[in-house]
């Protein structure tokens, strides 16, 4: 079988970007809306770009009526937001918040999480989030065939790593400290269409020399 993007509605060609590359770690992103409240969203289009400084990359579409998503909007407006790890056990509620809320509904109170504040930007961080990155906004890049109906590459600066002590294990880290523990931090990753996947089978391989 050919998939040749040139014949593919936008929509159909999604489909098969989600269902090929894979697995994605999902950046559930905190930022302030206008009014001071809060937004949270996952993006599964993230990936890092860069360790000097760290760097890191999301993702972010327009609604279907052209409108930008309230994270872009956000992070256009403020230069800041927070990228968590989705451990398992928060599944649920990451998938409460990629529904599509009004303009100004926090939806930390509508999946039920606690907040807790950050050091180096303004956005909440979430309280229960084994791993979460303050960013600082670099770059906006918008993409797509034409303008006002893409998406933009946001690339963000992490300022500060918020790492829970119950992922942590000791060696085996940056100049003998600690690192984290694959199998304490539980992270989910995106499938295609609504699938998701565990991190708990895993093997390990020495890279050649």
């Amino acid at each position: 079988m050919r998939v040749d993007p040139a014949t593919l509605s936008p929509d159909a060609a999604y489909f098969w970007q989600i269902a090929t590359i894979v697995p994605r770690p999902i950046a559930w992103t905190s930022t302030l809306n206008q009014d001071g409240s809060a937004n949270l969203a996952p993006f599964s289009f993230f990936t890092g770009a860069g360790s000097d400084p760290p760097l890191c990359i999301i993702n972010v579409a327009r609604h279907k009526n052209g409108e930008k998503k309230d994270t872009w909007r956000n992070i256009e407006r403020t230069g800041e937001y927070v990228i968590h790890v989705v451990p398992d056990r928060l599944a649920a509620e990451m998938n409460a918040t990629s529904k599509v809320f009004p303009y100004g509904v926090d939806e930390f109170v509508a999946a039920g999480l606690a907040k807790t504040p950050s050091e180096k930007v303004a956005p909440p961080r979430i309280a229960a989030a084994p791993v979460a990155m303050e960013c600082r906004l670099q770059q906006i890049v918008e993409v797509g065939r034409n303008v006002g109906a893409g998406s933009a590459v946001i690339i963000g600066e992490i300022l500060l790593w918020h790492v829970s002590e119950d992922v942590l294990e000791e060696g085996g880290g940056a100049g003998g400290g600690p690192r984290i523990d694959p199998g304490k931090l539980d992270a989910i990753g995106r499938l295609g269409g609504s699938v998701y996947s565990r991190t708990r089978d895993r093997f390990s391989m020495l890279r050649p020399k």
